[in-house]
């Protein structure tokens, strides 16, 4: 209940505000548990993926939100679960390994926080590790999902002016573990996969709806105009 009122609520909000372009939408509906990979390029991220996903998302979060309490106990209620990103965090890695078991989605962002230009992996930036070792472990697919244009929502002016922000995003084909490879080699193959599939769809994202430089992920700073 927590989670549909939540969406619905950023659906409302985001209507007003925003609009979404989403290449291949269908494939979140893929059955049973799954891994949603995505690039982050803002805190905006997670409520419009889930606006888009045909699938409720649990999504992996720092847990420096959860030290909040008002937002720990909303993020609780909507199914989200803590990250320590500074360790290995066993605990997360558990309830991870749980909620996939149950043939739920968790959502994750591999880049391991908000990133942009070389930094992303859009631009070729290595993924920090822990997507393969879930999808080894648990034995599900990974979803690659690209999304760009949310950073500009960062932009005040928008939000006063009512000036609606377009978002585009594409969710590629799912990346299934071979069955034929050992651990380590299993876990390095999504890598390389999951790496090829964030490029392969940014490039057929951009050149879809003809994006500008301008649309392409730029520092927080930079789109509250600090920088």
């Amino acid at each position: 209940m927590a989670y549909m009122l939540s969406r619905l609520l950023a659906q409302a909000l985001f209507s007003v505000f925003g609009s979404l372009h989403i290449l291949y939408r269908e494939r979140t509906k893929l059955p049973g548990g799954y891994i949603l990979a995505a690039n982050h390029i803002s805190h905006f991220d997670p409520p419009l993926i889930g606006i888009a996903a045909r699938r409720k998302v649990d999504w992996m979060a720092m847990i420096e939100l959860f030290e909040m309490p008002l937002v720990g106990s909303w993020l609780r209620a909507i199914g989200s679960f803590p990250t320590d990103r500074a360790q290995v965090d066993r605990a997360a890695v558990r309830t991870a390994l749980a909620r996939l078991k149950q043939r739920h989605v968790v959502g994750m962002f591999p880049e391991g926080g908000i990133r942009d230009g070389p930094t992303s992996v859009l631009e070729g930036a290595p993924l920090k590790p822990g997507v393969e070792s879930l999808a080894q472990l648990a034995g599900v697919p990974v979803l690659p999902c690209v999304i760009l244009g949310s950073d500009r929502l960062y932009d005040l002016k928008r939000w006063r002016s009512f000036r609606r922000t377009p978002v585009w995003m594409i969710f590629g084909k799912a990346i299934v573990p071979p069955g034929n490879l050992d651990k380590n080699a299993t876990r390095e193959w999504i890598v390389s996969e999951l790496a090829i599939a964030f490029r392969s769809l940014f490039v057929e994202l951009s050149e879809a709806f003809a994006l500008t430089p301008e649309d392409l992920p730029q520092p927080p700073a930079r789109r509250k105009g600090r920088q």
